[in-house]
């Protein structure tokens, strides 16, 4: 059984914590039963479940069909005894159960995860082999408990959801993806540890009203061929304001590569929907020292946002752990591609021998279709422990999605340890930041790196910054050709300012050859 998504051994988290990950909340587990002829379970078994022919339009047909009814929330009918389990005692439970198709020479195999501890919602987890739909069967045979005694005569209780195993020809085993809790799902390249979480669809983060969470409520996950490296799942998914229809298409490797593909119900008008969503942490780092009590020099798994817009510039913004909850929207038309990345892959940047953050995967999403305009939106959210995951980003359509409608796009992600399409020009390295001269004025080293800031650099090279509202002062280019890097160094005074952006990019002959580096400055 793996950890849950975003910690690690090592670390107790604490339920409120988890909850909030996994967009659950003590009012949302509270409801009480709906009776079984009226639940998404039971239209889902009844158009696609056991030993039915499996169709994958009967999957939007099911969500349309959801879509056209009053939402009921999932049911509370977790025994106490799984609920009540704390993190240690969660982790405890072991499979005991061969993957299934873990002998048959498929390349991926597939283990169900029990319910408890937060993961309290159950899931229907079908296989289709064959043409034919077959429900796996909940059995407690099948689980190690240890030392927990589990209540006796449990009955079919389900699954919180699944872990992929990919079982190549040659080598051992790996997991390589976990799908478990609300629309979250992980994955990770070969060799790699899990860190950023990925969301199938995010509803009204950061809002007032407080955000919502749609939940997956049945998979299928169809047989792979013999030798094949990749496996098709298709999904239902139910919230308040919308239901959909997911497909996703995993394929393990040195690089992992998942193929999305969603159509929503809304039930209501949507104004605020994310898609592409991506979950990370950002502690403490070079740039953000505030809770910094700590013997290792920098605590995250992801360094920061990248973005190419559709004009074709690309953008680095390094993350940051706030003092009060910032949001950051990137206007954009038809967008290349967006995402978090950890490009700090040196050991001795985390000194972390437990959680081994420089190890935690990039994750890429390159839209596929027009997503025409919208933006990328960042939300930092302060925090106070380093097992929260406080960075959340997404693309957010201009357009608004209208109740009744039908709404499609997919894209792609690319789980990996560098991008497969990645900037043509020096890349910022490092983001430092520390006190000034006085007052509050704050000391920047930006650092670029590139084959082209080797030893012969071009005579008018020169930073371009500004900055609104605010000043800088003292710029200096530091040029460091033996380490292919150049430094930009300069002094922000804010005045009385509480926030202050900033654009730094390198230029020679009139051209860019980096990236656009922006920031915001917060107290």
């Amino acid at each position: 059984m793996p950890v849950p998504p975003g910690f690690s051994s090592p670390f107790h988290p604490r339920r409120r914590d988890m909850l909030a990950y996994i967009g659950v909340s003590a009012v949302g587990l509270a409801f009480a039963p709906a009776a079984r002829a009226q639940t998404p379970q039971a239209v889902i078994s009844a158009r696609m479940g056991d030993n039915q022919s499996f169709d994958p339009a009967n999957v939007t047909d099911i969500a349309r069909q959801l879509a056209r009814k009053p939402f009921v929330p999932q049911p509370n009918d977790l025994p106490d005894f799984f609920s009540n389990l704390n993190f240690d005692q969660y982790v405890s439970i072991k499979s005991l159960r061969t993957p299934i198709w873990g002998t048959e020479g498929r390349g991926i195999a597939v283990e169900p995860l029990h319910r408890g501890f937060v993961f309290n919602n159950a899931v229907d987890l079908y296989l289709v082999e064959d043409g034919t739909v077959r429900r796996i069967g909940f059995d407690p045979s099948k689980f190690d408990y240890g030392r927990l005694t589990p209540p006796e005569k449990l009955g079919d209780i389900g699954f919180s959801g699944f872990k992929l195993i990919a079982t190549p020809s040659e080598g051992p085993p790996f997991d390589f993806a976990i799908v478990q809790g609300a629309t979250f799902f992980r994955a990770i390249a070969k060799g790699q540890t899990f860190g950023a979480t990925a969301r199938a669809l995010t509803l009204k983060p950061a809002e007032a009203k407080g955000e919502e969470f749609p939940a997956f409520r049945a998979f299928w996950l169809e047989r792979p061929a013999v030798g094949s490296n990749g496996i098709t799942i298709h999904a239902v998914l139910d919230s308040e304001s919308t239901t959909g229809a997911v497909r996703m298409t995993f394929r393990p490797g040195d690089m992992t590569i998942i193929d999305v593909e969603t159509t929503l119900f809304p039930r209501v008008n949507l104004e605020h929907v994310g898609l592409g969503g991506i979950g990370s942490t950002y502690f403490y780092g070079p740039n953000d020292r505030r809770n910094a009590d700590d013997m290792r020099p920098a605590v995250y798994e992801s360094s920061g946002l990248q973005m190419l817009n559709g004009k074709g510039e690309w953008l680095w913004r390094p993350l940051h752990n706030p003092e009060t909850l910032q949001i950051s929207a990137f206007v954009d038309n038809a967008p290349r591609g967006f995402g978090l990345l950890q490009r700090e892959r040196s050991y001795e940047a985390f000194q972390d021998d437990d959680r081994r953050l420089e190890r935690r995967p990039s994750l890429w999403v390159e839209p596929l279709g027009d997503w025409a305009q919208g933006s990328v939106q960042l939300l930092e959210i302060p925090t106070d422990a380093e097992i929260n995951q406080n960075i959340l980003t997404y693309w957010r359509p201009k357009a608004p999605m209208a109740a009744g409608s039908e709404v499609p796009f997919a894209y792609r992600q690319y789980w990996c340890w560098s991008p497969p399409e990645r900037p043509p020009l020096a890349t910022v390295a490092t983001t430092r930041v520390g006190r000034g001269s006085g007052g509050r004025r704050r000391r920047f080293a930006v650092d670029f790196s590139g084959d082209m800031l080797g030893d012969t650099l071009p005579a008018d090279l020169k930073p371009v910054l500004t900055v609104g509202p605010g000043t800088v002062q003292n710029v200096k280019l530091w040029p460091y050709p033996e380490r292919k890097t150049v430094r930009v160094a300069f002094e922000l005074d804010p005045g009385n300012e509480n926030a202050c952006e900033m654009r730094l990019i390198l230029e020679a002959g009139g051209k860019p050859i980096s990236e656009t580096w922006l920031y915001r400055w917060t107290p």
